[in-house]
Protein backbone atom coordinates (compact mmCIF):
# COMPACT_ATOMS: atom_id res chain seq x y z
CA UNK A 1 0.00 0.00 0.00
CA UNK A 2 1.36 3.40 -0.98
CA UNK A 3 1.80 6.25 1.50
CA UNK A 4 -1.27 8.12 0.23
CA UNK A 5 -3.57 5.16 0.60
CA UNK A 6 -2.05 4.36 3.97
CA UNK A 7 -3.09 7.84 5.11
CA UNK A 8 -6.58 7.31 3.68
CA UNK A 9 -6.87 3.95 5.48
CA UNK A 10 -5.66 5.55 8.73
CA UNK A 11 -8.29 8.26 8.29
CA UNK A 12 -10.92 5.52 7.82
CA UNK A 13 -9.83 3.73 11.01
CA UNK A 14 -9.99 7.03 12.91
CA UNK A 15 -13.52 7.59 11.56
CA UNK A 16 -14.56 4.13 12.76
CA UNK A 17 -13.26 4.90 16.26
CA UNK A 18 -15.07 8.25 16.31
CA UNK A 19 -18.35 6.63 15.20
CA UNK A 20 -18.04 3.98 17.91
CA UNK A 21 -17.41 6.65 20.54
CA UNK A 22 -20.44 8.63 19.40
CA UNK A 23 -22.74 5.60 19.16
CA UNK A 24 -21.72 3.73 22.31
CA UNK A 25 -22.91 5.13 25.72
CA UNK A 26 -19.50 6.52 26.58
CA UNK A 27 -20.74 9.99 27.55
CA UNK A 28 -24.09 11.76 27.78
CA UNK A 29 -25.27 14.13 25.01
CA UNK A 30 -24.79 17.05 27.39
CA UNK A 31 -21.08 16.20 27.84
CA UNK A 32 -20.63 15.69 24.11
CA UNK A 33 -22.23 19.08 23.48
CA UNK A 34 -19.87 20.71 25.98
CA UNK A 35 -16.97 18.99 24.22
CA UNK A 36 -18.18 20.20 20.81
CA UNK A 37 -18.47 23.75 22.16
CA UNK A 38 -15.00 23.80 23.71
CA UNK A 39 -12.63 26.60 22.73
CA UNK A 40 -10.48 24.48 20.39
CA UNK A 41 -13.43 22.91 18.56
CA UNK A 42 -15.22 26.27 18.53
CA UNK A 43 -12.26 27.72 16.64
CA UNK A 44 -12.40 24.83 14.19
CA UNK A 45 -16.20 25.05 13.89
CA UNK A 46 -15.91 28.53 12.38
CA UNK A 47 -14.38 26.92 9.28
CA UNK A 48 -15.90 23.46 9.66
CA UNK A 49 -17.79 23.70 6.37
CA UNK A 50 -14.58 24.48 4.50
CA UNK A 51 -12.78 21.53 6.11
CA UNK A 52 -15.72 19.25 5.35
CA UNK A 53 -15.86 20.14 1.66
CA UNK A 54 -12.07 19.89 1.31
CA UNK A 55 -12.03 16.40 2.88
CA UNK A 56 -14.98 15.30 0.75
CA UNK A 57 -13.34 16.66 -2.39
CA UNK A 58 -10.07 14.79 -1.66
CA UNK A 59 -11.88 11.54 -0.85
CA UNK A 60 -14.00 11.81 -3.99
CA UNK A 61 -10.84 12.26 -6.03
CA UNK A 62 -9.40 9.11 -4.47
CA UNK A 63 -12.67 7.29 -5.15
CA UNK A 64 -12.65 8.34 -8.79
CA UNK A 65 -9.03 7.25 -9.07
CA UNK A 66 -9.90 3.85 -7.61
CA UNK A 67 -12.81 3.50 -10.02
CA UNK A 68 -10.53 4.39 -12.95
CA UNK A 69 -8.03 1.75 -11.84
CA UNK A 70 -10.76 -0.84 -11.45
CA UNK A 71 -12.10 -0.18 -14.95
CA UNK A 72 -8.58 -0.21 -16.32
CA UNK A 73 -7.72 -3.62 -14.93
CA UNK A 74 -11.22 -5.11 -15.28
CA UNK A 75 -11.23 -4.73 -19.06
CA UNK A 76 -8.03 -6.75 -19.42
CA UNK A 77 -8.60 -10.02 -21.27
CA UNK A 78 -6.34 -12.85 -20.35
CA UNK A 79 -4.72 -14.87 -23.18
CA UNK A 80 -2.81 -18.07 -23.12
CA UNK A 81 0.38 -16.40 -24.29
CA UNK A 82 0.59 -14.10 -21.26
CA UNK A 83 3.08 -15.17 -18.64
CA UNK A 84 1.74 -16.31 -15.25
CA UNK A 85 3.75 -13.69 -13.39
CA UNK A 86 2.21 -10.88 -15.47
CA UNK A 87 -1.28 -12.28 -14.83
CA UNK A 88 -0.68 -12.34 -11.10
CA UNK A 89 0.56 -8.75 -11.13
CA UNK A 90 -2.55 -7.73 -13.05
CA UNK A 91 -4.82 -9.49 -10.54
CA UNK A 92 -2.93 -7.86 -7.66
CA UNK A 93 -3.38 -4.40 -9.17
CA UNK A 94 -7.08 -5.08 -9.67
CA UNK A 95 -7.36 -6.21 -6.04
CA UNK A 96 -5.57 -3.05 -4.88
CA UNK A 97 -7.90 -0.89 -6.98
CA UNK A 98 -10.94 -2.60 -5.48
CA UNK A 99 -9.49 -2.26 -1.98
CA UNK A 100 -8.82 1.44 -2.54
CA UNK A 101 -12.38 1.83 -3.85
CA UNK A 102 -13.86 0.36 -0.67
CA UNK A 103 -11.52 2.38 1.55
CA UNK A 104 -12.35 5.69 -0.10
CA UNK A 105 -16.07 4.84 -0.35
CA UNK A 106 -16.39 3.91 3.34
CA UNK A 107 -14.34 6.97 4.29
CA UNK A 108 -16.81 9.22 2.44
CA UNK A 109 -19.77 7.39 4.00
CA UNK A 110 -18.38 7.70 7.55
CA UNK A 111 -17.66 11.41 7.07
CA UNK A 112 -21.36 11.92 6.35
CA UNK A 113 -22.33 9.67 9.28
CA UNK A 114 -20.10 11.55 11.72
CA UNK A 115 -21.45 14.90 10.60
CA UNK A 116 -25.02 13.67 11.05
CA UNK A 117 -24.29 12.15 14.47
CA UNK A 118 -22.70 15.36 15.70
CA UNK A 119 -25.73 17.34 14.52
CA UNK A 120 -28.16 14.93 16.21
CA UNK A 121 -26.22 14.86 19.49
CA UNK A 122 -26.00 18.66 19.55
CA UNK A 123 -29.74 18.95 18.86
CA UNK A 124 -30.54 16.42 21.59
CA UNK A 125 -28.30 18.26 24.05
CA UNK A 126 -30.01 21.56 23.19
CA UNK A 127 -33.41 19.95 23.71
CA UNK A 128 -32.27 18.58 27.07
CA UNK A 129 -30.98 22.01 28.07
CA UNK A 130 -34.27 23.62 27.01
CA UNK A 131 -36.28 21.00 28.89
CA UNK A 132 -34.14 21.53 32.01
CA UNK A 133 -34.62 25.30 31.71
CA UNK A 134 -38.36 24.79 31.26
CA UNK A 135 -38.40 22.46 34.25
CA UNK A 136 -36.57 25.03 36.38
CA UNK A 137 -38.97 27.75 35.25
CA UNK A 138 -41.92 25.50 36.05
CA UNK A 139 -40.47 24.69 39.48
CA UNK A 140 -39.85 28.37 40.21
CA UNK A 141 -43.37 29.24 39.03
CA UNK A 142 -44.77 26.45 41.21
CA UNK A 143 -42.79 27.69 44.20
CA UNK A 144 -43.97 31.26 43.59
CA UNK A 145 -47.59 30.12 43.26
CA UNK A 146 -47.26 28.04 46.40
CA UNK A 147 -45.80 30.97 48.33
CA UNK A 148 -48.62 33.19 47.07
CA UNK A 149 -51.18 30.60 48.12
CA UNK A 150 -49.53 30.34 51.54
CA UNK A 151 -49.57 34.13 51.88
CA UNK A 152 -53.22 34.27 50.88
CA UNK A 153 -54.01 31.45 53.31
CA UNK A 154 -52.17 33.25 56.11
CA UNK A 155 -53.95 36.49 55.28
CA UNK A 156 -57.27 34.66 55.19
CA UNK A 157 -56.50 33.07 58.54
CA UNK A 158 -55.54 36.44 59.97
CA UNK A 159 -58.71 38.01 58.56
CA UNK A 160 -60.78 35.14 59.97
CA UNK A 161 -59.10 35.48 63.34
CA UNK A 162 -59.67 39.24 63.30
CA UNK A 163 -63.33 38.82 62.42
CA UNK A 164 -63.67 36.12 65.10
CA UNK A 165 -62.05 38.41 67.66
CA UNK A 166 -64.37 41.24 66.63
CA UNK A 167 -67.40 39.00 66.98
CA UNK A 168 -66.15 37.78 70.37
CA UNK A 169 -65.64 41.35 71.51
CA UNK A 170 -69.13 42.26 70.33
CA UNK A 171 -70.58 39.23 72.11
CA UNK A 172 -68.63 40.11 75.27
CA UNK A 173 -69.94 43.66 75.14
CA UNK A 174 -73.48 42.35 74.58
CA UNK A 175 -73.10 39.99 77.52
CA UNK A 176 -71.87 42.84 79.69
CA UNK A 177 -74.83 44.97 78.62
CA UNK A 178 -77.24 42.14 79.39
CA UNK A 179 -75.54 41.54 82.73
CA UNK A 180 -75.85 45.21 83.54
CA UNK A 181 -79.54 45.10 82.57
CA UNK A 182 -80.08 42.05 84.76
CA UNK A 183 -78.32 43.70 87.67
CA UNK A 184 -80.42 46.80 87.14
CA UNK A 185 -83.59 44.73 87.03
CA UNK A 186 -82.50 42.89 90.18
CA UNK A 187 -81.95 46.19 91.94
CA UNK A 188 -85.32 47.45 90.72
CA UNK A 189 -86.97 44.23 91.92
CA UNK A 190 -85.24 44.54 95.29
CA UNK A 191 -86.34 48.18 95.55
CA UNK A 192 -89.91 47.24 94.63
CA UNK A 193 -89.76 44.36 97.12
CA UNK A 194 -88.46 46.58 99.88
CA UNK A 195 -91.06 49.19 99.02
CA UNK A 196 -93.78 46.54 99.10
CA UNK A 197 -92.51 45.31 102.45
CA UNK A 198 -92.55 48.88 103.81
CA UNK A 199 -96.05 49.34 102.42
CA UNK A 200 -97.13 46.11 104.12
CA UNK A 201 -95.63 47.21 107.39
CA UNK A 202 -97.33 50.57 107.08
CA UNK A 203 -100.59 48.84 106.27
CA UNK A 204 -100.20 46.58 109.28
CA UNK A 205 -99.48 49.58 111.47
CA UNK A 206 -102.47 51.51 110.14
CA UNK A 207 -104.63 48.43 110.60
CA UNK A 208 -103.52 48.15 114.21
CA UNK A 209 -104.17 51.86 114.81
CA UNK A 210 -107.56 51.50 113.15
CA UNK A 211 -108.43 48.56 115.35
CA UNK A 212 -107.28 50.50 118.40
CA UNK A 213 -109.34 53.51 117.42
CA UNK A 214 -112.32 51.31 116.81
CA UNK A 215 -111.94 49.75 120.23
CA UNK A 216 -111.67 53.17 121.83
CA UNK A 217 -114.76 54.32 119.98
CA UNK A 218 -116.63 51.22 121.10
CA UNK A 219 -115.57 51.70 124.69
CA UNK A 220 -116.64 55.37 124.58
CA UNK A 221 -120.00 54.50 123.15
CA UNK A 222 -120.60 51.91 125.87
CA UNK A 223 -119.69 54.37 128.59
CA UNK A 224 -122.07 56.94 127.18
CA UNK A 225 -124.94 54.50 127.23
CA UNK A 226 -124.23 53.64 130.86
CA UNK A 227 -124.42 57.30 131.89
Amino acid sequence: MSLVWTLVATFLYAEIIVVLLLVLPVASPYKWNRFFKSKFLAMLAQQAHIYFFVVMFVLVLFLLEAIREMRKYSNHEATGEVHLNVEMQHSMRLFRAQRNFYISGFAIFLVLVIRRLVALISAQANLLAQSEASMKQAQSATAAARSLMNDKTDKAKEATEDSTLNELNKLRERVQELTADLNREKKDKEAVKSQAESINREYDRLTEEYSKLQKQITIGAVGTKDD
